[in-house]
């Protein structure tokens, strides 16, 4: 387990998310976060429950896959969660930002 690392997704007590990577066992860092021990967003916000977990072979897609969770939105980290693809996949599609250009006649 020295090359990998997992990614894990905690629910906060106060219901919020806190997502990390670990390259230690992941039943060691989860129970760091319930004891309060681990510092930072979780030790405030106990108790929290591990809702999903990804092994990855190299910890640098553990931590490209951590950033890329912590800019979605709570929706899509909802479905993720539950494994809901089409909703993820419906709540990924991009909205235009501007309203299309009416067509001249």
């Amino acid at each position: 387990m020295t090359e990998g690392a997992f990614l894990y997704i905690v629910r906060c007590a106060d219901g919020s998310f806190y997502i990390g990577t670990t390259r230690t066992a992941l039943e060691i860092r989860i129970a760091q976060h319930k004891a309060g021990t681990f510092d930072g967003y979780t030790c405030t916000r106990l108790p929290v429950t591990l809702v999903f977990s990804q092994w990855f072979d190299r910890v640098t897609d553990a931590i490209e896959n951590e950033r890329k969770l912590k800019k979605w939105s709570r929706a899509k980290k909802e479905a993720f969660i539950r494994g809901d693809f089409t909703a993820l996949k419906e709540l990924s599609a991009r909205r235009s930002r501007h309203p299309p250009k009416p067509t001249e006649i």
